[in-house]
Order: C-alpha cells, then structure tokens, then sequence
C-alpha cells in the first residue's frame, strides 16, 4: 500500500548541497518538494535536478530570503505545511567571514533564531533537518564525536555554532523535532566554481596556475555530494529528535594530494601547475570526524571513491566547458 505523498520544503534550494538534496528525492514518488532560495533558479549547469527531472510536477520553486522575507515565508509554509524541512541556506564561505562577520551572524544565527522559534511552535512539522559544518568544532585532535566540544576558529564557524546552540534551547525547551547534520568537505558535479576540486579542473584546462594555500597541508575529508544527500534522506526519514549526526569518510587526504590527483587525471605535471602561497587566517589543520553513528543507525556509509567523484567532475566541467569558461572563478559574496 502506497504511503500518502508527503510535502518536504527545501531552504537554500539553489545551494550545491540543496539541488543535490532535491534532484535525489524527487527520484522517489514519496515526496513532493517545495525548493526556496533568495536567488532566482540557476541552470541546470549548477542544478542536478533541472537536467535529471526537467518540468516536474512534484517540485514548485519559490524566490525568498530568509533575512528579507522571513514573514512571507513563515507564509508559505503555514500554507504547505510541510512534513519535513531541511534547511540548506547558510554564508557559507570561511575566509570572506572576516570582512564582514555581522552579515555572517545576521543569516546563520539571528534568522535561524527566528526561524526556529516559528517552527517550533507548528504541529504540522514532523522534522526539522538542520545543515550545520563541522567548521564549529575548530582545530581538534584525533578523531571528532558528535559530541566535541565547540571551539569555531573563524566569524563563519562561530556563527553557526551561535544556530546550532539556538536550535538546541528550542529542543530543549519545547522538544523542536530538530536533527542537526554536520559533513565534512562535500564535493562534486554542480558545484560552486571557486571551490578547490573544479576549481583546479578548470584551472588546469585554461592553463592557470593553481594556489595552494599553506602548500596544500591542511588535510580534509572530501565526501561526494551523493553520498551526502543519502545520509541527510536518512536523518529526516529516521533521524531522532535534538541528535547530531556525521557524514563523513574514514580518513582525510591533504588538499595538495587531491590537486595531485587532479593534475594525473588530465595530464598535467603538479609541479609546474601549482604555486605555494600563505596559509588562511584559522585554517584548521585537521577534519577528520567520526561518523559511526550514522553508519550504525541508518547502515549508511560512502559509497562513491575519491577517484570516481573526481572523475565525475571532470566529466561535467568539460560537457559544460562553453558555459563555465565565460563564468567568474572567484567567489562573489552577496549580503
């Protein structure tokens, strides 16, 4: 017997993570996805579900702004009233944090306290999914538990760590069905230009040098955006109310040696393509978080290898090579 179709509303739909959450879902006729975002939809260059789905009748966009349009919102979902929420929208860049941390805290701190204290009070909403960063946890050492005490290193991380202390009064407080996802270094086709793997893609097709900040030491957890949106599908269908929960790999690989793996797959000598620059102000050294719980309880885990997501990147800059060559490569921040 076929289950009644639930409504899931998508905050932050044009992010990489959110369009990637989307295009996922809608491969199941469970749901039907109302995608918001404060931007006008992307092309299908940046939006998985536009080339996969083309005109689906189970996905209606909305243009909003959390900051601007926080009382049309609560509007629309007072509307739909979605089973599920999952909110993607966030600042979500380390370094531009520093010229402006108010801008920061203004999206991912004093609008997810108003958010949150709407939400909580709505009985229609069976789970809240909130897209945190492992970024709260600042430089740690060995491996992370969900349960790390937070140390934010940068404006960025501070202020999501100021949403996610929020959310957890709301839990507390007033048992906010909220789950909160923490993942590490996601990466893949669709993703933002200036990010470091389609970034050196690109980079190494213009014959661009690329920069290694700090030479390229700082050791990450890359994840395929896939095998994300699969664990983040598992916490809202599964997850338990006030938990925190890791997507995350077993081991780290340095940024350096991901560029290496880059520069193999094309052709090009490492040596020649790269260039040693100055480390970032709060670069942490180390991201290597465990992720048993997930594993355990949603028998989730990656799937999709380092070498293959790569590849799948590569695969994508170059059928979209006309298009992204004419692009920016910079990130451009927008208040």
């Amino acid at each position: 017997m076929r289950r009644e179709m639930r409504t899931v509303a998508v905050i932050g739909s044009n992010s990489f993570s959110g369009s990637d959450f989307i295009d996922l879902i809608l491969k199941s006729r469970e749901y039907r996805i109302v995608g918001i975002s404060r931007s006008p939809e992307k092309s299908e260059l940046f939006l998985p579900y536009k080339r996969n789905s083309k005109k689906n009748s189970r996905f209606t966009f909305y243009q909003m702004d959390l900051n601007r349009n926080m009382a049309e919102l609560k509007q629309l979902l007072g509307k739909e009233k979605p089973s599920y929420i999952v909110n993607f929208s966030a600042q979500s860049e380390v370094a531009p944090s520093w010229e402006h941390p108010e801008q920061w805290f203004q999206t991912n701190a004093v609008a997810i306290a108003e958010f949150g204290n709407f939400l909580c009070r709505q009985d229609w909403l069976e789970r809240y999914v909130h897209i945190s960063s492992p970024e709260v946890y600042g430089t740690c050492e060995g491996v992370v538990m969900e349960d790390a005490p937070l140390n934010p290193s940068t404006p960025y991380a501070a202020s999501k760590a100021a949403g996610d202390l929020m959310l957890f009064t709301l839990i507390k407080n007033f048992s906010f069905p909220a789950v909160i996802i923490r993942a590490t270094n996601v990466y893949g086709a669709h993703q933002q230009l200036f990010k470091i793997i389609p970034r050196t893609v690109i980079y190494l097709k213009k014959g661009l040098k690329i920069q290694l900040h700090g030479g390229g030491n700082a050791v990450k957890s890359y994840i395929h955006i896939r095998d994300v949106s699969k664990g983040e599908l598992n916490a809202m269908e599964k997850g338990e109310a006030g938990k925190i929960y890791h997507l995350s790999p077993r081991v780290g690989i340095a940024v350096k040696d991901v560029v290496k793996k880059i520069c193999n797959f094309i052709g090009k000598d490492f040596s020649v393509s790269t260039e040693v620059v100055e480390e970032r102000p709060g670069q942490d050294k180390a991201y290597v978080i465990n992720s048993d719980k997930a594993r355990k309880l949603f028998g989730w885990s990656p799937e999709i290898s380092i070498d293959e997501g790569i590849d799948g990147v590569i695969r994508w800059v170059n059928e979209y090579w006309q298009e992204i060559q004419m692009m920016p490569l910079d990130y451009i921040h927008k208040e």
